[in-house]
């Protein structure tokens, strides 16, 4: 019975990702003419440009007279319409090879940075990262890293300074994980002050477990004991000692399928559906979130795509909404929480949909299409596409 039991809801799960993310490499719906492809693959064709030419015509050019000059300026016009077409603008987005442009415009004084798949993979810098950050820095744009980590804020910023950054560069950081943990400090926000104290701690195993401290919590192994389900990781389950034991995907969705019955809501201290890790995909507590609201639970997000975590960046910059810009890799959760908030967007392409928009290599830049197919599949739309952070 407990083998069945695991295999449907390792359906359930696969089905539910399938229909809902359509992420993962199995599922790639490419336009690219090769289902696989290595990193030295040869690249395609660039599409994207950082100027398009443009086409100046005046209508006493035509000559009915001279086919040759009307040829001429037929073909100027389909090379200008081309260049449009290429550079995105036709789509409602302009691709560039880097941020200069937008740095030195001075248009926008604070500048709000993703950073899994935006700076760095998890485990290193991502090439040019560090230096245009330090050439943003040096325009006077202040720069604050708005993540959905579950960590801490200052744990965020601790561990950029263990892969090389430099953490006075940025004006402050706003973590899904310390947004998470002040709402369940303070209370004074109605949904929370009507949370009790025990609650199944969802966490993390390998990547190291979530601390509850100061938080007046009460970690509990039975769901007919708790109040709520707090959702930091996708490894582990807490226990009331502060040890973490590991569980699988499965085994979570058991637990999931049983307090949904109870009406216990969940907190979700890491809103990503997935994120990026050495080019691997890895599976976040979105996820299970996404699959509880299915199941007929109610959810607490916390973090992006949600207004909050704009407007606290906004608050530590106190920059006015027109002048501010972020910069993410998710259309789900980067774009999709500019577009919400009103934030102009950049989006990178090379991070979580690299595969979906068919790229095989850093630094390749995506085709026009392919990111205007996707942005219109999840109803979003970036002002500006870049292929990585750079400058």
């Amino acid at each position: 019975m407990k083998k069945n039991t695991t295999k449907f809801f390792s359906i359930l799960f696969c089905k539910h990702f399938i229909r809902h993310y359509n992420i993962m490499k199995s599922l790639l719906s490419s336009s690219s003419s090769s289902s696989s492809c290595a990193y030295h693959l040869q690249s395609r064709s660039p599409i994207c440009y950082t100027s398009p030419q443009r086409t100046n015509l005046t209508l006493s050019n035509s000559n009915p007279s001279d086919p040759h000059k009307n040829m001429a300026i037929q073909c100027s016009i389909s090379q200008g319409i081309n260049a449009i077409e290429a550079s995105g603008a036709s789509h409602g987005f302009q691709c560039l090879d880097g941020i200069r442009e937008l740095a030195e415009s001075g248009r926008f004084k604070a500048w709000f940075l993703d950073q899994f798949g935006v700076l760095h993979d998890g485990k290193k810098p991502y090439p040019g990262a560090i230096s245009t950050l330090e050439k943003l820095a040096s325009t006077g744009a202040k720069m604050v890293i708005i993540s959905n980590s579950s960590r801490r804020a200052f744990i965020t910023l601790d561990k950029l300074k263990s892969l090389g950054f430099n953490p006075s560069l940025f004006h402050g950081a706003v973590t899904s994980g310390e947004l998470t943990h002040q709402f369940l400090l303070r209370r004074d926000d109605p949904w929370f002050k009507s949370l009790g104290r025990k609650c199944i701690h969802i966490t993390w195993s390998d990547r190291g477990a979530i601390s509850l401290d100061g938080l007046g919590l009460e970690v509990v192994s039975e769901v007919n004991e708790a109040d709520f389900i707090l959702a930091h990781g996708t490894e582990a389950i807490g226990t009331g000692s502060g040890t973490a034991n590991p569980i699988n995907l499965e085994g979570l969705f058991e637990i999931l399928g049983f307090c949904v019955k109870r009406n216990i809501p969940m907190v979700v201290a890491n809103p990503d559906f997935v994120t990026v890790e050495a080019r691997d995909l890895r599976i976040m507590p979105g996820t299970l979130a996404a699959k509880y609201e299915e199941l007929g639970g109610e959810v607490k997000w916390m973090g992006k795509p949600d207004k909050v975590i704009y407007e606290s960046a906004m608050g530590l910059t106190n920059v006015d909404l027109s002048e501010c810009i972020t910069v993410g890799d998710s259309l789900h959760h980067d774009i999709k929480g500019a577009n919400k908030t009103g934030i102009k967007s950049v989006f990178i392409t090379g991070g979580v949909h690299a595969d979906e928009l068919g790229l095989c290599s850093f630094g390749e830049q995506a085709r026009v299409d392919s990111v205007n197919s996707l942005c219109g599949k999840l109803d979003v739309r970036p002002d500006f596409v870049l292929p990585s952070f750079t400058w």
